[in-house]
C-alpha cells in the first residue's frame, strides 16, 4: 500500500467543539478485490503522534475464487501495525516469519533498516467467500531508531487488556488508557485503543497524549453537539479534554495518538525516513534487488513504482 496525493473535502460550518482541529474524509482506493480508505497522510495532517499512515480495509466480502494477495514489498524506517475485525491474513517476511493473524490479534512488524513482507489470504480459506475488515497503520520511528534491526512481534487478542464500564467497552491495543496498559512494545509514546460505545454512553477522552485523533468505524459519535458518521477522522487540539457520546445506535471507534515525532518525516511509497537521501538509497536497493527475500514467497514482488 502506498501514498497517493489528493485533496480532502472541506467541512462547511464551524464545529461546536473547539477541541476539534481537523475533520478528514478518507480517500478511497481499490486494493485488489476490496476497497481501502486512507485517512493519513492527508493534505491537512501528515502525522498524529507516530501514526503516519492510517488505512481502513473493507469491510468487504471477497467472492469465491477471489483472495487478498499483496505481493512481497519493502519497508524502511517504520513499524506496521495490522489489526483485524474480521477475516484472516497470512503474513510472511524476510526474517522467516510465517503466521496467520486473526481478528483482535496484533502484528507489529518493525522495518528499521529494511524488511520485506507479503500479506495473503491463507490457503485453507481460498475458494470460499471471505470477509475482510480491519486497520493497517504505520508508526514512524524516532530518528535515532530508524536504522535498527528489523523485528516482528505477534500479540494474541487474549493478551490485550479489556475494559467494560458505563456502556463503554474495548481493548487497549498499544500504550495505556485509564490505568490499563497493553503489553505491545512501542518505540515512542503511543496510544491505540479500540472503543465501542452503547447508545448515549459517555466516555472521557482526556488530554494525556500530546497528539490525539479518533476514527469512526461504525455508527455515529457525538462531541459537544456535533455528530460524526462512519469513515471520518477527527484530529483534536492539544490540551483539551473532551467527552465522547455514543449515537442513537451506538458506535465503534479507534482512538490513537502519542507524542509528536522528534524530526520531520518523509514518506515515499513504502519508505519513511527523516532523510530524503536514505529514501533514495532504499529505492535503489529495491530496484537492484538488494533487499532480502521472503522465504516461501520468492516468486513474486511489487516493482518500484515507475516515474518516481
Amino acid at each position: 500500500m502506498s501514498f497517493f496525493p489528493g485533496n480532502d473535502p472541506v467541512p462547511g460550518d464551524a464545529f461546536a467543539c473547539d477541541a476539534i482541529e481537523h475533520l478528514i474524509i478518507p480517500r478511497s482506493s481499490d486494493i485488489g478485490n476490496f476497497s481501502v480508505r486512507r485517512a493519513l497522510p492527508s493534505a491537512k495532517r501528515r502525522l498524529v503522534g507516530p501514526f503516519i499512515f492510517f488505512d481502513r480495509m473493507g469491510p468487504a466480502v471477497l467472492k469465491a475464487g477471489e483472495a487478498m494477495d499483496v505481493r512481497p514489498h519493502p519497508h524502511i524506517g517504520l513499524s506496521t501495525v495490522t489489526y483485524l475485525f474480521d477475516g484472516e491474513i497470512k503474513h510472511r517476511d524476510s526474517l522467516g516469519t510465517e503466521l496467520v493473524i486473526a481478528p483482535g490479534d496484533i502484528n507489529l512488524m518493525t522495518a528499521g533498516r529494511g524488511i520485506v513482507h507479503s500479506e495473503r489470504t491463507p490457503e485453507n480459506l481460498r475458494g470460499h467467500p471471505l470477509s475482510i475488515s480491519g486497520l493497517q497503520t504505520w508508526l514512524a520511528l524516532p530518528e535515532r531508531m530508524e536504522e535498527i534491526d528489523p523485528a516482528f512481534a505477534h500479540t494474541a487478542k487474549t493478551e490485550l487488556p479489556l475494559f467494560n464500564a458505563g456502556g463503554a467497552s474495548g481493548r487497549v491495543v498499544i500504550g495505556s488508557m485509564g490505568g490499563i496498559t497493553s503489553p505491545v512494545k512501542s518505540f515512542s509514546e503511543t496510544m491505540y485503543v479500540d472503543l465501542s460505545l452503547q447508545p448515549h454512553a459517555r466516555f472521557p477522552f482526556d488530554a494525556t497524549q500530546e497528539e490525539r485523533a479518533l476514527y469512526v468505524l461504525e455508527g455515529e459519535i457525538e462531541i459537544a453537539g456535533d455528530r460524526f458518521a462512519a469513515d471520518q477522522l477527527l484530529v483534536f487540539r492539544a490540551g483539551d479534554a473532551i467527552t465522547l457520546i455514543g449515537g442513537a445506535q451506538g458506535c465503534h471507534v479507534m482512538l490513537f495518538g502519542g507524542a509528536a515525532m522528534d524530526s520531520q518525516k518523509f514518506i515515499w511509497w513504502n519508505f519513511v525516513s527523516s532523510s530524503k537521501e536514505r529514501i533514495e538509497q532504499a529505492k535503489e536497493e529495491w530496484r537492484t534487488g538488494r533487499f532480502d527475500i521472503v522465504p516461501g514467497d520468492e516468486e513474486e514482488f511489487v516493482p518500484l513504482p515507475e516515474g518516481r
